[in-house]
């Protein structure tokens, strides 16, 4: 099944040209793993520090698989230099899920 995986940051202000760059590396990166769907930027209209980045992905686990890529946290721990607080993820699944 799917999954939307959201991710939200602030960052330092006067960091954007930075992070923009860092953020262009990390979803290159992204898009070179298995399962990688798509994903999109979007800013805060009322606090252009703010983002939130919604990947799709195929299944939970290709998510996870990326999540602790080592590459990955290289890329984590270059963006941590310019946030404000800490990064929050949010994990859903596409659709409706059934008991069973």
């Amino acid at each position: 099944m799917p999954a939307k995986i959201l991710i939200k940051r602030q960052f330092k202000e006067g960091t954007i040209k930075e992070v923009s760059a860092l953020l262009n590396e990390f979803r290159s990166g992204a898009m070179n793993q298995p399962g990688y769907i798509s994903g999109e930027t979007l800013v805060k209209e009322d606090d252009p520090h703010t983002l939130l980045v919604i990947g799709t992905w195929r299944k939970m686990q290709n998510w996870k698989t990326w999540k602790d890529n080592p590459k990955r946290k290289a890329f984590e721990d270059m963006l941590e230099i310019y946030q404000e607080g800490t990064t929050e993820y949010e994990e859903y699944h596409l659709g409706i899920l059934h008991d069973e």
